[in-house]
C-alpha cells in the first residue's frame, strides 16, 4: 500500500481539533506517572507522561488535555506554567515543545526537533523564565524562548570549546545566569551580550550537576550524588548529604523543595530544615517520588506510580489522592471489551515471546461508573498478564492469562483461583529443570457451548480445554508440529464449526477440530498455504467466513474457513489493490500487530509502527489511517484493538495509552423491535450525522420528506447506519418531519419511524 505523509515545515504550528471531529473520540489515558508539576495563581498542574490535569484551587474541579484536545503522544520530561503570560509550557524528551494557551489552543514548537543534533541530545530538561524570556535547559545547551512572540532566540553551546553538554537546571543570581551541568555548574554574566560565546561561560565547580536554583538570598546547587551545597560567594561548598538522589529542586513559598525517591526535605529561606516527609506518610514504602512544590498552605507531591497527592504543609494531615481516574499504565497490553465494560492487562513480552523480566501489575475493568483496579498483591502473585477474556455466557467472569504463572479466574471483579501445574491441566515448560515453573498461557477463546480454549507454550499438550463442566482436557501438538516444545502460541480464533485456528511464532497456523481429530497446518510457501511469514500475530473470522491473518511480514485471507474439512492444503491469498494504476499487496511487508471485525464487516488492523487501518469488507477500500500525525492517536505502535460490537465504540491500545473512536458499526439485530434514530430532534447547531440503529443486517431504509419524496436509502450492514441529513449527498434537506421507512430484506418484517430536523 503506497504510504501518504504530510510533512509540516514551518516550526510553529497550531494544534487545533482532528478533522475526523473531537466528539469522534475518547481518552482513557493514565496520570500515574507524574513527570513535573507547575503552579498557577488559580490552579495546580500536573504533567504525566503525555497528558495534563489540573486541579482548580478554589472548586477541587479536575480537568484533563490529551492527545484528544491536541497534545502530543510524546513523552514529557518537564513543564512550567508562566503567570504573566498565562501559558503552560511543555517540554519533551524528543525535544517538542508546546505551548497551551488559557482558551486550550496549542502551539506545537519543533525548532529544537529540526536541530541538526543526534536525537538523543534533544531531551527538554528545564523551563526557567526571567524578563519575558524562557531559557529551555536542554542535553545539548540552553535555548531561549520568548514568550511573547513564541519565537525562539540564541541557542548557548557551554560545554567545552562549545562543545554540547546536558543542562539540567538555570538560574538567576547576582547578576549572572548559573546552569547545572554534566560537566560542572557554569555560570555567565546576565549583561554579556555574547553569552553564544562559549568563552564567556566560566565553571564555578566541576562535577556533575543535577540542579541549581536560587532561594531568596541563597544559591543552592546539588550534585548527581546527592550533596547539597550552598554558594559562599566563590564557589559551592557541601552543606547536607542526602541519601539518596534528587529526582527535583525548586522554590515555592520562599521555601526549598528538595524531592528524592524516598522522602522530601523542605528548607526555610535561611536553609534551616522545616520539615521532612517520608514516602510511608503518603502511600507506602513502595511508591517513588518524582517532585513537588507548594501553594499557600499546601503541598503537592507527584510520584512514579501512584499520581498527585496533597496535604497541609504545616500540619501532618493526612494526603489526599488527586490523580484523575485512568488505567493503572499507559503501556496496555491487551483488553477485551463485552456489553458495558473493558478489562485491560499490562504485563508483556519482547517480539520473541519473552516475559522477562516479569512484570507484576494488577487488572483493571472500565465502565460507565468508572474504574476498578485489581492490585497485583491480589491475583495470587501472577506476572505477565498478556491476554483477558469476558465469559460470553457470564459477563461477571473473566479469565486473564499469564504468560509465567497460569491463568487467572475472576469472578465479580474479585479474583477466585490461579490455575496452574499442580490444580488443573495447564503445563509446565521442562527444559529449564524439573524445578522451575513457567506457564506461559496466552491466547484464549470461548466456543459456543461455553467452553474455553487455552494455548500452552512450549510445551507437547500445547492446547487446553477448561469444559463449562470444569473438566480439562489436553490436545496434543506432536502430530502437527515438528518440535511443539519449542513454539509460542500467540492468537486463537473459534469458527462457526468449531473449529480452533492458532497462530504460531514459527509454524504459521495450526487448524484443529476435535470432532474427528483434525489438525492442519497453514505455513509460508506457495503449495503450503502461501503465509508471507510463519510468525503470525493475529487474526479475525469475519462475517463471511473468512479468516483475517496478521503476520509479521503482511497480511493474509483464508477465503472460506468451512472448507477446513475438505481441502487437502488450506490456501491463503492477499489482498491485491490498484494504487495509481499499479497492483500492489494491501498492508506489504507490515507487521499486523491487530485484527478486529466490526458490525459491517469492515476491519480494523493495527500495526507496530504505521498506526490503524480501518478498510472496507473485502480490503479494497481504506476508509481510514489513522497515525499520531492525523488523529489523537498517542503512538503509531498498536497493541490491541477491539470493538464494542453493541455500541461501535472501537479501542484502540497503544503503547502509550489507549483511545476509542466512536464508531457506528454495531452488529446487527435479530429483529427491529429496537430501531432508534438519534438525535432527535437534529438543532441548528447539530452537525454531525443521523444514526438509525438496532437494525438487522441488509435492511432497506428509505427516507422520505413528509411529502413521499425520497431524500435518502441504504441497505444496512450491521445494526447502524448515518445518515448526513443530505438528499443523496447533493444539499442539506430544509427543516421538516422526515419519515424512516425499514423493512427486512424479504420483507418479514418493517418499522417506521420520524425523525424532526430543524435549521
Amino acid at each position: 500500500m503506497k504510504k501518504k505523509f504530510l510533512y509540516i515545515l514551518f516550526f510553529l504550528i497550531i494544534q487545533k481539533c482532528f478533522s475526523q471531529g473531537a466528539l469522534s473520540w475518547q481518552g482513557y489515558f493514565s496520570y500515574n506517572n507524574i513527570k513535573d508539576i507547575a503552579i498557577s495563581s488559580a490552579s495546580i498542574i500536573a504533567a504525566s507522561e503525555n497528558a495534563l490535569f489540573s486541579k482548580n484551587l478554589a472548586t477541587n474541579i479536575l480537568k484533563t488535555t490529551t492527545t484528544i484536545d491536541g497534545l502530543s503522544g510524546q513523552t514529557i520530561s518537564s513543564m512550567y506554567y508562566s503567570e504573566s503570560f498565562k501559558k503552560t509550557i511543555i517540554g519533551y524528551e524528543n525535544g517538542l515543545i508546546m505551548v497551551v494557551n488559557e482558551d486550550g489552543s496549542m502551539l506545537k514548537v519543533v525548532d529544537v526537533i529540526n536541530k541538526q543534533l543526534p536525537s538523543n541530545l534533544k531531551k527538554i530538561n528545564h523551563f526557567m523564565e526571567q524578563n519575558g524570556l524562557v531559557y529551555v535547559s536542554c542535553d545539548f545547551g540552553i535555548v531561549q524562548f520568548n514568550l511573547a512572540t513564541s519565537k525562539f532566540g540564541d541557542t548557548y553551546f557551554i560545554g567545552d570549546a562549545g562543545a554540547e553538554i546536558s543542562v539540567k537546571q538555570t538560574t538567576f543570581f547576582n547578576g549572572f545566569i548559573y546552569a547545572a551541568t554534566s560537566n560542572g555548574i557554569r555560570r555567565a554574566s546576565i549583561t554579556n551580550a555574547n553569552l553564544v560565546d562559549y568563552n564567556q561561560w566560566t565553571v564555578v565547580n566541576s562535577g556533575d550537576w543535577s540542579s541549581v536554583e536560587t532561594l531568596d538570598t541563597e544559591l543552592i546547587a546539588i550534585n548527581a550524588a546527592g550533596y547539597i551545597h550552598r554558594y559562599n560567594s566563590n564557589s559551592f561548598v557541601t552543606f547536607f548529604q542526602l541519601p539518596q538522589s534528587s529526582t527535583d529542586m525548586r522554590v515555592a513559598n520562599h521555601q526549598l523543595f528538595v524531592t528524592t525517591p524516598a522522602a522530601i526535605y523542605i528548607y526555610d529561606n535561611q536553609m534551616v530544615l522545616y520539615r521532612q516527609i517520608s514516602n510511608t506518610q503518603v502511600v507506602d514504602a513502595g511508591v517513588n517520588f518524582v517532585c513537588s512544590s507548594a501553594i499557600g498552605d499546601a503541598i503537592y507531591i507527584g510520584t512514579r506510580e501512584n499520581g498527585l497527592f496533597s496535604s497541609s504543609l504545616s500540619i501532618s494531615n493526612a494526603f489526599v489522592d488527586n490523580t484523575p481516574q485512568g488505567p493503572l499504565r499507559n503501556n496496555i497490553f491487551s483488553v477485551d471489551v463485552f456489553s458495558s465494560q473493558v478489562w485491560m492487562v499490562y504485563g508483556d513480552y519482547t517480539v520473541n515471546y519473552n516475559p522477562y523480566p516479569l512484570d507484576s501489575y494488577g487488572v483493571s475493568k472500565f465502565t460507565s461508573s468508572g474504574w476498578v483496579h485489581i492490585p497485583y498483591s491480589e491475583v495470587f502473585d501472577a506476572k505477565s498478564l498478556t491476554r483477558v477474556v469476558i465469559n460470553p455466557k457470564n459477563e461477571n467472569q473473566v479469565y486473564v492469562s499469564s504468560f509465567f504463572s497460569g491463568l487467572l479466574k475472576i469472578e465479580n471483579d474479585v479474583p477466585s483461583i490461579l490455575y496452574n501445574e499442580k490444580n488443573s491441566g495447564l503445563e509446565s515448560l521442562t527444559f529449564a529443570g524439573p524445578n522451575y515453573i513457567d506457564i506461559r498461557i496466552n491466547g484464549t477463546a470461548f466456543d459456543k457451548s461455553g467452553d474455553l480454549w487455552i494455548t500452552n507454550s512450549l510445551i507437547k499438550n500445547g492446547l487446553k480445554v477448561l469444559k463449562a463442566n470444569g473438566q480439562w482436557l489436553s490436545y496434543s501438538m506432536t502430530g502437527i508440529l515438528d518440535n511443539p516444545e519449542n513454539v509460542s502460541y500467540s492468537d486463537i480464533v473459534i469458527d462457526k464449526n468449531n473449529t480452533k485456528w492458532i497462530g504460531t511464532n514459527t509454524s504459521g497456523i495450526i487448524a484443529f477440530n476435535e470432532k474427528n481429530n483434525i489438525y492442519k497446518k497453514v505455513t509460508e510457501g506457495s503449495d503450503n498455504g502461501n503465509l508471507p511469514s510463519t510468525d503470525i500475530r493475529s487474526m479475525a473470522i469475519d462475517t463471511k467466513n473468512q479468516l483475517w491473518i496478521g503476520t509479521s511480514k503482511g497480511l493474509r485471507v483464508l477465503s472460506n474457513v468451512g472448507n477446513f474439512q475438505s481441502d487437502s492444503q488450506l490456501k491463503a491469498n492477499p489482498i491485491i489493490i490498484m494504487e495509481d494504476n499499479l497492483a500492489q499487496e494491501l498492508l506489504y511487508e507490515q507487521f499486523v500487530s491487530s485484527i478486529v471485525v466490526d458490525g459491517a464487516n469492515n476491519k480494523w488492523i493495527g500495526t507496530v509502527d504505521s498506526g490503524v487501518f480501518m478498510v472496507s469488507p473485502d480490503g479494497q477500500q481504506t476508509k481510514y489511517h489513522f497515525t499520531i500525525n492525523n488523529s489523537p492517536l498517542p503512538s503509531n505502535t498498536i497493541n490491541d484493538i477491539q470493538i464494542n460490537n453493541t455500541t461501535g465504540e472501537v479501542f484502540i491500545v497503544t503503547n502509550k495509552g489507549m483511545i476509542s473512536f466512536k464508531g457506528v458499526s454495531t452488529e446487527a439485530n435479530e429483529n427491529l423491535n429496537n430501531v432508534y434514530v438519534y438525535p432527535n430532534p437534529v438543532r441548528p447547531a447539530y452537525a454531525g450525522t443521523v444514526k438509525i440503529t438496532g437494525l438487522i443486517d441488509k435492511a432497506n431504509i428509505k427516507v422520505t420528506d413528509i411529502e413521499g419524496n425520497l431524500v435518502y436509502e441504504k441497505i444496512s450492514e450491521g445494526g447502524t447506519i448515518e445518515w448526513d441529513t443530505t438528499a443523496f449527498g447533493k444539499y442539506k434537506v430544509a427543516s421538516g418531519v422526515y419519515m424512516i421507512f425499514i423493512s427486512a430484506q424479504d420483507g418479514s418484517e418493517t418499522k417506521v419511524k420520524k425523525v424532526m430536523i430543524i435549521r
